[in-house]
């Protein structure tokens, strides 16, 4: 009974007949008003002149089913769809689901070919007598009407739509004809396959599979009798048979259908009587209907995702537009496969909610993304909010699910200086002259590179530290290892601070929003702009994947129902610094987590090498850790999420509690951020090979710095002349307490060596040494994580 129908003739010449009897009669059939033609022979053949004349050929386009977004180990996150359908083959579909959906809508499905003529008469005889109106559609011809709705829907045709449910002797007789199409090109099966998966059994289920899924929570290959009648029942009145709201109903209509089965001989008397026992109530097993992301495991990296393939230009293979890529991504049935690591992935979520607790009343928020070095994956992203009341991603940009702001970034800037002066060819050993300053006196940097300056400062420019440190030289290694942000000051001012912004830009960092940061120095030194975690977490993989940055990305690849790959670029990789460079910033940044750095006590670097750079923003208002082995570079951001009060005043992190970490008087990057990166690292590194990171090669140890002429002593313009002809220029900085002569160069910044070209600061001696105040180091404050207890042992000082 599975071959194709072989009774077309009979088909043709039920279809004269139809149209004679409606001549005669001009009644209803098969729930049409057909219109007199005459009862004469010409009228007939007129009739079949008008059938023969209609288009045959039926196409039937895939159906729309939903996408799989599935994690690195093939395991769903998300459904994304328009109609929620899954395509299931006639084998994954229960006996009890077949046998019910063909006893109440054509029981004699298997013996006639599109047209039953025995249906056909007893509609007509059933109308003729004034009964209730019947329909005489076969199962064939219901699949014809839904998918010409269907693929009209698809189209955005609503007019087509309509046509092809209008109740009109044109549409039933052309639908009849392709009918008979269907008939001849496909087997039986396959056309109950086909109709299986299309049509729609209410509560916004299309196919059966999602329906048994719906309603019950089981697969349709595990549907019994009972579930099997209630959703054949639906199809006829979705609405009025919906079990959910209208249960009544759909429990008579359910039996109905179970006693249609046992007379046909489908079902047993006794197991008709037992599922007419059940409850329609009962029989449900139903969770609200969400959203595509709020029915996610991950429901944050599945926003991303969702975002990611509408709006980045490297899913244009999807569409041109965000409407025409949702279409496909809701309606085509691919199976998205992302870049998350579920192992990393559980890690990342545990560990940022051990400081930060989700629904804690501290205005606290804390994220964590984790990129892989040298391809750009993003493997996992950890957030510590509920995703039913927050939807905002921390992790990133604007047009991918974030907020438009994102988060300063504060001393976590320092790094992109470091990285700018050993690409100008600074050496790792150099030194410079760094200002005091504490956390109660500012240094105040002035002159024609900073006030007034492109990348400057409209006024003179305030910076204080965390603690009395500087006047004094100081080398690259303690600046970056203790944060010090004089030392950051007057390395950009050596640098150039638009050099430093640039090298934020060609790293993949910007704002939130998408735009650059405003081009003041503040911006290039001190993370005084706001981005996100994952700008951080891949701007610091460039350094562990030796100078290559990689555009972040969530996508390995896309497939469609066939399992034919859709291909889509490569993730986007290109070297923005040189691998001297990287490994030069690496080997300086390891001293963050060595004794003395601001992330002591949390790693490690000689069992497994490891670098990075914490950050704490002003008034302590957001902490940073962003730290990278060979494998792995991982951003943490914690603080507050609404950045202000209504006064615009900052709040700040000290004295709140984080979690299992405690409470602390005062927050930096150290205290928890570093901890939480730690402790996830750890974890997440397990089993994966020690790589040890290149070691700085010669030339970036050399540099490529040239011997200053000795100014000393000389006046101001002779000594400008004297650079000039050695090929540097040269600013007046302020005056200095020196044994020069006064109004004579007392010192220079750099001094005794310079990169080509570098502008060099002329200090003016004042004529007297003045008491300085003294440039050793005070001694921070003992370091610890603090007990339970608020203001528990105070971390230490730094950014």
């Amino acid at each position: 009974m599975d071959g194709r129908a072989q009774n077309i003739p009979a088909v043709l010449r039920l279809l004269l007949g139809f149209v004679v009897l409606s001549t005669v009669a001009g009644l209803l059939v098969a729930g049409i008003a057909v219109p007199a033609i005459g009862a004469s022979g010409q009228a007939a053949k007129s009739g079949v002149d008008f059938f023969n004349d209609l288009p045959s050929e039926f196409t039937i386009s895939p159906l729309a089913q939903q996408s799989k977004i599935v994690d690195a180990s093939n395991k769903v996150i998300a459904n994304p769809y328009d109609e929620n359908r899954i395509i299931m083959p006639l084998n994954k579909i229960s006996k009890n689901m077949r046998n019910a959906q063909i006893a109440i809508e054509d029981a004699r499905f298997y013996e006639h070919g599109g047209l039953d003529p025995r249906g056909f008469t007893r509609a007509l005889v059933s109308n003729l007598q004034g009964g209730d109106p019947q329909g005489a559609s076969t199962l064939t011809q219901q699949y014809v009407k839904i998918t010409l709705q269907e693929q009209a829907l698809r189209a955005g045709d609503k007019e087509a739509a309509a046509a092809a449910t209008r109740k009109s002797y044109a549409r039933k007789v052309q639908e009849l004809k392709y009918a008979i199409n269907v008939e001849e090109n496909f087997t039986k099966d396959q056309i109950l396959t086909g109709y299986l998966n299309l049509v729609y059994y209410g509560d916004q289920a299309y196919g059966v599979e999602a329906a048994a899924l719906n309603y019950f929570g089981v697969h349709a290959s595990k549907l019994n009798l009972a579930q099997s009648a209630l959703l054949a029942g639906i199809v006829q009145q979705p609405t009025a048979y919906n079990p959910i709201i209208n249960p009544k109903q759909a429990q008579a209509r359910r039996d109905i259908v179970l006693t249609r089965m046992e007379q046909l001989g489908m079902a047993s008397a006794k197991d008709v009587a037992a599922a007419k026992k059940l409850p329609v109530k009962k029989m449900i097993k139903k969770t609200p209907v969400k959203g595509v992301c709020h029915r996610s495991s991950q429901p944050y990296f599945c926003a991303y995702v969702m975002a990611y393939l509408q709006k980045s230009p490297q899913m244009a293979v999807l569409g041109k537009t965000p409407e025409e890529r949702l279409k496909r991504i809701n309606q085509g049935g691919l199976t998205i496969r992302t870049t998350l690591d579920p192992r990393l992935q559980k890690i990342a979520q545990a560990e940022i909610t051990k400081a930060v607790p989700i629904g804690n009343k501290s205005n606290l928020g804390g994220a964590m993304t984790v990129v892989e070095p040298g391809t750009g994956k993003v493997l996992a992203m950890g957030q510590a909010a509920n995703f039913e009341k927050n939807q905002t991603n921390w992790n990133v940009d604007q047009v991918y699910g974030g907020g438009p702001f994102g988060y300063q970034f504060g001393s976590t800037a320092k790094m992109f200086g470091l990285v700018t002066a050993l690409e100008q060819g600074m050496p790792m050993n150099s030194t410079i002259n760094v200002p005091f300053a504490s956390n109660k006196q500012d240094h105040v940097f002035q002159g024609p590179k900073v006030v007034g300056a492109e990348c400057g400062s409209n006024e003179p420019w305030k910076v204080g530290n965390d603690y009395a440190i500087g006047g004094r030289q100081m080398t690259l290694a303690e600046g970056i290892s203790k944060s010090i942000n004089t030392w950051a000051a007057q390395l950009t001012i050596e640098v150039g601070s638009c050099n430093v912004l640039d090298t934020m830009k060609k790293m993949g960092v910007h704002q939130a929003d998408g735009k650059d940061f405003a081009r003041t120095i503040s911006n290039a030194t001190l993370g005084s702009g706001t981005t996100t975690p994952l700008d951080l977490a891949s701007a610091y993989a460039t350094l562990a994947a030796d100078g290559k940055y990689c555009e972040p990305s969530p996508i390995v690849s896309i497939t469609t129902p066939d399992r034919k790959e859709i291909k889509i670029p490569k993730m986007s990789c290109k070297q923005v610094i040189s691998k001297d460079t990287a490994n030069a910033a690496t080997f300086l940044l390891k001293g963050t987590l060595r004794p003395g750095g601001t992330a002591d006590n949390n790693w490690n670097v000689d069992t497994r090498p490891a670098a990075g750079k914490t950050g704490t923003t002003e008034k302590h208002n957001q902490a940073w850790f962003v730290g990278y082995t060979r494998q792995l570079a991982t951003a943490v951001w914690i603080g507050n999420v609404i950045v202000t009060d209504k006064n615009r005043k900052l709040y700040s992190l000290n004295g709140k509690c984080f979690g299992s970490y405690g409470c602390f008087g005062d927050v930096f990057g150290g205290t928890v951020s570093a901890p939480v990166w730690a402790s996830a690292m750890k974890k997440m590194s397990e089993g994966m090979p020690v790589e040890q990171f290149p070691a700085p090669s010669q030339k970036a140890q050399r540099g490529n710095l040239q011997d200053l002429p000795n100014v000393f002593g000389r006046s101001p313009g002779e000594a400008a002349q004297m650079l000039k002809d050695a090929g540097f220029s040269s600013q007046v900085g302020p005056s200095i307490a020196s044994n020069a002569p006064q109004g004579t160069v007392g010192g220079t910044s750099p001094s005794g060596s310079a990169l080509p070209g570098q502008t060099v600061t002329l200090y003016i001696s004042s004529g007297q040494a003045v008491a300085q105040p003294k440039p050793q180091t005070t001694q921070p404050p003992t370091r610890g994580r603090g007990g339970k207890g608020k203001g528990g042992t105070t971390p230490p000082p730094r950014g």
